[in-house]
């Protein structure tokens, strides 16, 4: 009798021991939790403020080129502009088009002619590096006191433009020929500078070849291949998303802004994706993004944190992915709303687990809160089984 009372003490101590280590787990998970909110709070209150000083720079450039151009233009997903030092001369190359449009303000056509070529030689010749480098916006932003929480990175030296419009390693002679191939009398347009007297705008746009986006992947195969295995991610997934953000482009940037080939966002997926994976609270910079290896790396990691953590409530995997692809474009909430009219994920995962894939989908499309996610959804899924054909 007494060994049964004491063997029950025990086995009593043993569970309320164990209870209370369960709750001490608990109460310090929830803290851990608790501090990282608050961390990413304090992280995108300093990145708000590192914002504001970049818009300045931007609104303060944007101006300069004003005094030029009718239209200063600047870098977008899709579209990457560039200008002289002297403002004068600008490319852009649309990367959803396959266009290269170079402009120059000239006083006459002989030095529209040398300054087109010489500009559309550095275009299809430049690497991502140097592309930032010598530009003059970027070194303009470059001179903005990063807070301290932010992480930098060179970029790195990936080709842009020569894998796509030479079919060897570009050579003098073939760049001069595709020179004098592209800028001649009877390509260069021309009308009158409406900023400056006496002076013209010479423009001339090049188309680029067909299979301008499937060779572009190419140069990126290596870290998607890389990252969607780490991560245990379909390939053709990573690949769809990259070309729905940025068509390829390497400069990728938006207002919100967002920045490189899978368009992170610093001070949100940018936190996230770089605690998952070096358990530091680092917010990336613009620079860091635009580096190919840091961004795919990043982005992939996002595209892993939201299938198999934010989403996991979700069966069926199918119907998880269709929600993961919405999530990367709306962020996870915006989808529970699709279902519940809440942000709650558990909540409406319990209403998707009810439902096939393709009735998920179809809500998707009909009640996402808005028209983007649902545009997305559509072009990533259709994109997908492209890249799947390609890369398997």
């Amino acid at each position: 009798m007494k060994k049964t009372v004491l063997v029950g003490l025990a086995l009593g101590f043993l569970t309320s021991s164990q209870a209370l280590d369960v709750d001490n787990y608990k109460s310090l998970f929830e803290k851990q939790k608790q501090d990282f909110i608050q961390y990413k709070q304090k992280q995108y209150d300093d990145f708000e403020s590192y914002k504001k000083a970049q818009q300045k720079a931007y609104d303060e450039y944007k101006q300069e080129l004003s005094n030029y151009w009718k239209n200063p233009k600047l870098s977008t997903k899709k579209e990457w502009v560039s200008y002289s030092k002297d403002k004068k001369t600008r490319s852009d190359v649309d990367f959803d088009n396959n266009t290269i449009t170079v402009e120059t303000l000239a006083k006459s056509k002989k030095e529209a002619m040398q300054k087109l070529q010489k500009n559309l030689a550095k275009v299809v010749l430049i690497d991502t590096k140097t592309a930032i480098e010598k530009d003059p916006l970027e070194q303009k932003l470059s001179k903005i006191k990063k807070p301290l929480s932010v992480v930098d990175a060179k970029v790195d030296t990936k080709p842009i433009l020569a894998p796509v419009v030479f079919k060897q390693k570009p050579t003098r002679k073939s760049v001069i020929n595709y020179l004098h191939n592209k800028v001649n009398p009877q390509t260069v347009q021309k009308k009158p500078s409406p900023k400056l007297k006496d002076t013209f705008v010479y423009k001339v746009v090049v188309k680029l070849p067909k299979d301008t986006t499937y060779k572009r992947s190419k140069i990126y195969e290596n870290e998607v291949r890389t990252n969607a295995s780490k991560q245990k991610l379909p390939l053709s997934l990573v690949f769809a998303i990259m070309h729905t953000e940025s068509a390829f482009n390497p400069k990728a940037t938006s207002h919100i802004p967002a920045y490189g080939l899978m368009q992170i966002v610093p001070h949100t997926a940018g936190v996230d994706s770089y605690y998952y994976l070096y358990k530091q609270k680092k917010t990336p910079s613009g620079t860091y993004l635009y580096n190919a290896k840091n961004n795919v790396r990043l982005g992939s990691a996002y595209l892993h944190i939201l299938y198999y953590s934010y989403l996991k409530s979700i069966n069926n995997p199918q119907s998880r992915l269709y929600c993961t692809i919405a999530a990367y474009n709306t962020g996870a909430g915006n989808v529970a709303w699709a279902f519940t009219r809440t942000h709650n994920v558990k909540k409406a995962a319990k209403i998707i687990n009810t439902l096939t894939p393709d009735e998920v989908y179809n809500r998707l499309l009909k009640d996402l809160k808005y028209d983007e996610p649902k545009h997305y959804l559509k072009r990533v899924d259709k994109r997908m089984g492209v890249y799947h054909k390609i890369y398997g």
